[in-house]
């Protein structure tokens, strides 16, 4: 071998080495010396660099204790070449199914029309008890609805709805991921995508059906003209009153044609799109007629930023009050109230479960049909219920005698406490007569009836008097009419009734007696913010209330509805009811609608609840409630726990109460019979009849027709199951009660110190003799004590029951 050839083999020798960290490996020589020489020196220099290189790799591997290895394998796994692929791909196919959801997905024939079915409403055991299903619809032609009126609807709706492609992604993206994560809708449809789900679809709550009126509206709009689909939207809406589309609709609250309608008059239907049932100005509650003259504000504001509405014209505008609207002549008597709070039950219950949108999109499907609804309405009681509103109160009415008798409205509702049922509801007269729900209306004061929410608060949350002690049903306080309130920021001295001074009283005696200054106090002393929480908790409206201490007055707005499911909860322990008159309602369309259970989780604890009940016995037995309820003949022993209530100059007169296995509240309210029905006195109703002109107190008619009612279907005598050592309904030693501070009092004394009051509530056994004539003609008795009331019956009857009117 030539001294070239050696060069190059002792060159890919060391080449070869080095890089691989190889210490004893060299290619063989010819000849030994020639090995000797040529790999000698290589080997010692690739053996050192081996060594040093894993002494640093073992540095280092000890160093990052994995750590490298462990980034190292995320950076290989989340490269960005594979982060951007991925990405890439998805989006691909994510376009690749929107195309071919697009291709595939044609327009449907629209055909509400064959949609529309009956809904059929059975009493509870399946007794038919009304059926519906004509439709209301008259479809004009676009031309003839004034071109402002048309601009209302798309100000409304879809300020873009002139240079949009039809969708609002952002919103339909929205309402996919809220479907798919169970939270509901949240708006964001146009007016194409409305009408598509309108005519086209469903109104169900799926991603599929989304999905496909997302395409549909996309394809419709390439399609159509943009008066073609706003003809379709407003000729497909449900306006409410049974009216589908905007002709119908227009009769239906203006008594005029479409064509005839203004910008004033359009604004208020386009407003009314929104929650019909709510925004009815007919039946919205004061909060319903709030919103929707906002809403009706906002229509016109949009409208001239449009400029489709010169803003001089538009300041100049006044909200257009609706029509009184005229009641299909089938739904006569109380079948109308009963199907109306039906659907506004079912459609409360479409949108809680998923099943619906929102409540626009439910009131739709109730609308549409094909609707199999059994009612928790029991054929004896309904019936009953009315026989006794007939007999004890509209039989002696007399509007040609006494004009202020036409203004006389009464409500009712009983619910079952163990099961949440609405076994029966009084609505009115008659519903093509009085299109409002007298049960269901929110407008009228509960007065005192608020009062054991009060004392629910302050048994439940512990609450203690401004000295400190915890308020019981033994607790003092101050009974003086016009008593300012003590530990408020807000000056309050309530009247008592008839401005009588009652001095030092328990808590039992005050709730008898219905002491405004008492509870005045005590609503302070337990916290108003407190007192409104619980009343949220049981049953009542009060999210929007201002925590001050006339709210202990019950000045706030309540329906027999709510104040039953408030009592019912109380006599269910503290367990949320609330007031269901649906049993069950089935669609074909709609397999997977399941109601919502009336009966909740404990609100209040059962010792709080349990003891206001045992307090609320005292009332009827030794209160406002005793000529009506305790003295009642037809009373067989069963054992009753209510309360009386009469508001600010007599507009609304209560009693709600309840036995073990029954609750119901009637409600009487005045409400003046010529338009537009502003509320009035029931003052000087059915004068004559008891010898006198007074005022309608709770004690009277409304406890009297409780009484009818009650003891005629609720012949079980059974006795509530409490768990208290406190209240009239238990016959404990009573403690020394201790006092709520009096303004009365020196300021360097004590606000409230432990005293022995003497009317202290004895545990003697009550009398059933007659009660004297002496009382006032007011919600409060003139004395009593709070005892356990007598479980025997009296050993004569009267012939006829004292009048409740001449003693409460």
């Amino acid at each position: 071998m030539g001294r070239a050839e050696e060069r190059r083999a002792r060159q890919r020798g060391g080449r070869r080495a080095a890089p691989r960290d190889r210490s004893s490996r060299a290619e063989a020589p010819s000849s030994v010396n020639e090995s000797a020489s040529a790999s000698t020196e290589p080997a010692e220099g690739v053996v050192a660099g081996g060594r040093a290189a894993a002494r640093r790799g073992a540095k280092k591997g000890a160093g990052a204790k994995g750590g490298k290895k462990d980034k190292s394998l995320i950076r290989r796994i989340f490269t960005w070449k594979k982060v951007l692929g991925t990405v890439l791909g998805l989006t691909v196919a994510v376009i690749g199914a929107v195309v071919w959801l697009y291709m595939s997905t044609p327009i449907p024939v629209g055909n509400p029309d064959a949609k529309l079915q009956s809904n059929v409403y059975k009493y509870k055991g399946g007794a038919i008890l009304a059926r519906d299903g004509e439709v209301n619809r008259e479809n004009v032609d676009l031309a003839k609805v004034p071109k402002e009126v048309q601009h209302t609807f798309v100000a409304a709706e879809n300020k873009t709805f002139y240079n949009d492609a039809g969708v609002d992604l952002k919103g339909t993206t929205r309402g996919v991921l809220n479907t798919l994560m169970g939270k509901g809708a949240q708006g964001g449809s146009t007016i194409t995508q409305q009408y598509v789900k309108n005519y086209y679809l469903s109104q169900e709550q799926t991603v599929t059906r989304k999905l496909k009126e997302l395409v549909i509206s996309i394809k419709l709009d390439r399609e159509e003209s943009k008066e073609y689909i706003l003809a379709g939207y407003i000729n497909t809406s449900y306006y409410g009153r049974g009216a589908y589309g905007i002709q119908a609709a227009a009769q239906a609250y203006y008594r005029v044609d479409a064509d005839k309608l203004n910008v004033e008059q359009g604004a208020y239907l386009a407003a009314l799109l929104q929650a019909p049932s709510q925004y009815d100005w007919a039946v919205a509650s004061e909060t319903g007629k709030k919103l929707v003259q906002n809403r009706w504000n906002y229509v016109l504001d949009n409208m001239v930023e449009q400029d489709w509405l010169d803003k001089s014209e538009r300041d100049a505008m006044k909200f257009p009050v609706p029509e009184e609207p005229k009641a299909d002549p089938s739904q006569e008597g109380q079948i109308g109230y009963l199907v109306d709070a039906a659907n506004a039950e079912l459609a409360r219950q479409l949108v809680a479960t998923g099943t619906a949108d929102d409540l626009k999109s439910a009131e739709d499907m109730v609308s549409r049909g094909g609707w199999n609804i059994e009612l928790n309405i029991d054929k004896k009681k309904q019936k009953a219920l009315e026989k006794a509103v007939k007999d004890q109160l509209t039989s002696k009415l007399d509007k040609k005698k006494r004009s202020v008798d036409a203004d006389v409205q009464a409500g009712a509702v009983s619910v079952n406490p163990h099961t949440g049922a609405v076994e029966a509801m009084y609505g009115g007269t008659s519903y093509t007569e009085h299109y409002l729900n007298n049960a269901t209306r929110t407008d009228y004061q509960p007065a005192s009836t608020f009062k054991p929410v009060i004392l629910a608060a302050a048994f439940d949350e512990d609450a203690k008097t401004q000295d400190g002690d915890q308020i019981t049903a033994n607790t003092l306080y101050d009974g003086t009419s016009e008593r300012p309130v003590v530990g408020s920021d807000i000056a309050f001295a309530p009247q008592n009734e008839d401005g009588q001074n009652y001095g030092d009283v328990t808590v039992q005696t005050a709730m008898n007696k219905s002491i405004n200054s008492a509870f005045a106090q005590m609503g302070v002393d337990v916290g108003m913010d407190e007192v409104l929480k619980v009343g949220g908790n049981l049953g009542m409206d009060t999210e929007d209330l201002k925590a001050v201490p006339a709210q202990t007055l019950g000045t706030m707005g309540a329906s027999p509805l709510q104040m039953a499911g408030v009592y019912a909860t109380l006599d269910n322990h503290g367990k949320k009811v609330t007031p269901a008159i649906i049993k069950s309602a089935e669609n074909s369309a709609h397999p997977s609608f399941k109601r919502t259970d009336p009966i909740g989780e404990e609100v209040i604890s059962r010792e709080a609840a349990d003891s206001v009940t045992s307090v609320l016995t005292g009332v009827v037995d030794d209160g406002t409630a005793k000529t009506s309820v305790r003295d009642n003949p037809l009373r067989k022993g069963q054992k009753v726990a209510g309360k009386t209530g009469t508001s600010d100059d007599n507009k609304s007169a209560w009693f709600t109460a309840y036995t073990p296995d029954l609750v119901t509240s009637v409600g009487l309210f005045g409400e003046s019979a010529k338009a537009p029905h502003p509320q009035t006195t029931l003052t000087g109703a059915t004068s004559g009849l008891s010898g006198d002109a007074g005022r309608i107190n709770g004690g009277g008619y409304p406890a009297q027709i409780w009484a009818a009612y009650t003891f005629g279907v609720s012949t079980k005598v059974s006795k509530f199951d409490l768990e208290t050592d406190q209240g009239a309904a238990v016959q404990t030693a009573s403690p020394s009660p201790t006092t709520s501070p009096s303004p009365s009092e020196s300021a360097s004394s004590s606000p409230s110190a432990s005293t022995t009051p003497t009317d202290e509530p004895t545990t003697q056994e009550p009398t059933t003799d007659e009660p004297t004539t002496d009382e006032p003609t007011t919600d409060e008795p003139t004395g009593g004590t709070s005892t356990e009331p007598s479980t025997e019956e009296p050993s004569t009857e009267p012939e006829n029951p004292p009048d409740p009117q001449s003693g409460q």
